[in-house]
């Protein structure tokens, strides 16, 4: 059977397409610019050279449509037929306290998922657009929605209930959720793996490290506490995200600059992090070269990263009273040497300790802890569109 999983944004649509038989990717790809002009989609076949085409898409249904006919294309497709397409797996950013785990679509579903979307009102609508079109395009197959927000769920109260009046949580919803669950979620899983330990009997900290991150405790295979909260600023510093800020320096800062709400935001989300230290780049591998070369703000961003991490999986370990491993994934976790070492370096009155020879990897999964080190180090390659798959296969029950 053949299970596509979509992941629906504001100006984009990225998909794949299993073989669940074989686990395989037989094609993936993404269709950018939707909704904004020049549109184009980049379909990729394992073997074959990569296929770019131009095509207006105003909406993200033409976009499904096109997807779904390069799919099935003669020349560049890989099914013969729309119907070799056994099911759909959607992505969606927030669910919420609502859906705590994957669920297939329906009316109610659909509803529950807009009655939650002020949560995550850059994120949401354009997931929820992605389904309405997916539905419309493939009416007779199951969809599924996967949530980041679900893996949180299994936090206590006292690590989600932020020290504010309680009546807004009551009343706005207001508290810790956390992102990235679908990525933390599969790391966690495959660590245990590659360790061949028990999952439901090890404590891991899962980082990870891309252009935004996320540090996660997951004690005995559940999450019970992460570093990003009610929103996507809080945590390390990011690409272009703070981080960690004061707010009573935010309002000082908003009176001082006369800045409105919109304002301080754009600075907080878009002009801050490590963008805004650096004055360089929101790319770490440009901040590494400089930092190299001798650029002092460029090190300090660097430091302010791996500091952060660092003492987040301290904390971390001190919450669930112990750790067994740390695990560094996404975009800088899989790809740098340098800020592994760095955030493990300080760490071994944990247990802690980082082999340089196993460590010169990039995108791949291995152990990179020293031999017979009490907590072990590994990285693992996320892969979301794999568990929005699996969860889409164990729901369909085909």
């Amino acid at each position: 059977m053949d299970i596509l999983a979509l992941n629906c944004g504001s100006s984009s649509v990225k998909y794949q397409l299993f073989d669940w038989k074989r686990r395989e990717v037989i094609a993936k790809g993404m269709v950018e610019r939707v909704t904004v002009g020049d549109s184009f989609i980049v379909h990729e076949v394992p073997g074959r050279e990569t296929y770019r085409e131009e095509y207006e898409c105003p909406s993200h249904e033409t976009a499904i449509h096109l997807i779904i006919k390069i799919l099935a294309d003669a020349e560049h497709g890989v099914v013969k037929e729309i119907d070799e397409i056994s099911a759909v797996g959607h992505r969606v950013v927030h669910g919420g306290e609502k859906f705590t785990r994957s669920v297939m679509i329906d009316e109610d579903v659909l509803a529950g998922i807009k009655e939650v979307q002020h949560l995550a009102p850059l994120h949401n609508p354009p997931n929820i657009a992605g389904i309405e079109a997916a539905r419309s395009v493939l009416p007779d197959v199951p969809h599924v929605a996967i949530f980041d927000t679900a893996f949180h769920q299994t936090m206590p109260e006292h690590a989600y209930t932020y020290p504010l009046p309680h009546e807004w949580y009551t009343k706005y919803g207001v508290r810790r959720y956390g992102f990235h669950g679908t990525s933390h979620a599969y790391v966690s899983h495959r660590a245990a793996e590659i360790l061949q330990k028990p999952f439901n009997e090890l404590k891991l900290v899962t980082c990870h490290l891309g252009n935004g991150s996320s540090i996660t405790a997951v004690d005995c295979g559940k999450s019970v506490d992460t570093s990003l909260g009610f929103g996507t600023v809080p945590g390390v510093l990011m690409g272009t995200r703070s981080g960690e800020v004061d707010p009573t320096l935010v309002l000082y800062l908003m009176d001082k600059e006369n800045l409105d709400t919109k304002l301080m935001s754009h600075i907080l989300h878009k002009e801050s992090g490590i963008l805004g230290i650096s004055g360089i780049s929101s790319d770490l591998r440009d901040v590494e070269e400089a930092a190299e070369q001798g650029n002092q703000r460029a090190k300090l961003a660097l430091d302010m990263l791996c500091y952060g991490v660092r003492k987040h999986i301290g904390a971390y370990a001190a919450a669930m009273g112990g750790i067994d491993a740390i695990v560094f994934t996404a975009g800088i976790g899989e790809n740098s040497s340098t800020v592994r070492k760095m955030v493990v370096e300080g760490l071994e009155f944990l247990g802690a300790d980082v082999d340089p020879e196993k460590n010169n990897v990039r995108g791949k999964e291995r152990i990179i802890s020293t031999d017979g080190a009490k907590v072990s180090v590994v990285v693992v390659p996320t892969n979301e569109e794999l568990v929005i798959a699996r969860d889409t296969k164990e729901l369909i029950k085909v």
